[in-house]
């Protein structure tokens, strides 16, 4: 998907330093007292994110795009995942495949870690002389790189596809038009789920919930366009 690329704020802070404060009861604040909503590095890597997603859109609609990656951070909490450096990397997982951040940006104001796992979910779009390589070309290789990363980048990669399996699902049970969105034919998009989610999972009990859930919707997904071509289920 193409985006407008855009730039993030030079009045961005640079730090966490001395901004927020957790309390004795774990309640996260600022220096001055007001609540927020995350620990200080997730908050500065969500504020990153919508900056960085700031012209972008779901696919397909005029949803904001920075709907998607703070879902695929709230799934990973729900699923027990409250790391706050998995949680940042969820947050910016897109920003240097979709827009124009790199990873040197984001070293120079997230851990380490951080850029790592986003650096493990980054796609790479265009080959040696700068041509958009083909879907399967992209995805083949993905999955190959996805079964070799630590369980930290499948946790999130499990996270975003779940949370992009609902929204299709969520979609058609609305009434939205829905396969002509994609490159590829519905067939092998849903191939392209099950092989990812299978790599993804690797047996790991860790990742077995979200990998349950994305199965879920794959099958829903698979049983509408059973039902749509009118063959029999």
């Amino acid at each position: 998907m193409e985006h407008e690329e855009s730039q993030p704020s030079h009045h961005e802070p640079h730090s966490t330093d001395n901004i927020h404060r957790t309390t004795d009861n774990g309640q996260r604040t600022t220096t001055n007292g007001h609540p927020t909503t995350f620990r200080p590095l997730v908050e500065l890597a969500l504020r990153w994110a919508a900056k960085c997603h700031r012209h972008h859109h779901r696919k397909g609609s005029d949803l904001p795009y920075i709907t998607h990656p703070v879902s695929a951070a709230m799934f990973l909490m729900r699923a027990g995942i409250d790391d706050d450096e998995i949680l940042a990397a969820a947050m910016l997982h897109d920003v240097v495949e979709d827009t124009d951040c790199s990873l040197e940006t984001l070293a120079s104001k997230f851990p380490t870690r951080v850029v790592a796992l986003v650096s493990a979910m980054t796609e790479r779009q265009h080959d040696s002389d700068g041509r958009k390589r083909s879907w399967q070309e992209r995805k083949t290789e993905h999955l190959q790189h996805i079964a070799a990363e630590p369980w930290e980048a499948r946790a999130i990669v499990l996270a975003d596809k779940l949370h992009n399996l609902g929204s299709m699902v969520f979609d058609l049970d609305h009434g939205e038009e829905l396969w002509s969105r994609f490159t590829s034919s519905p067939e092998r998009t849903l191939w392209y789920y099950r092989e990812m989610i299978a790599v993804a999972e690797q047996g790991d009990p860790r990742l077995t919930q979200l990998a349950d859930e994305c199965r879920t919707l794959i099958e829903q997904l698979a049983t509408s366009l059973t039902i749509t071509s009118g063959e029999p289920g």
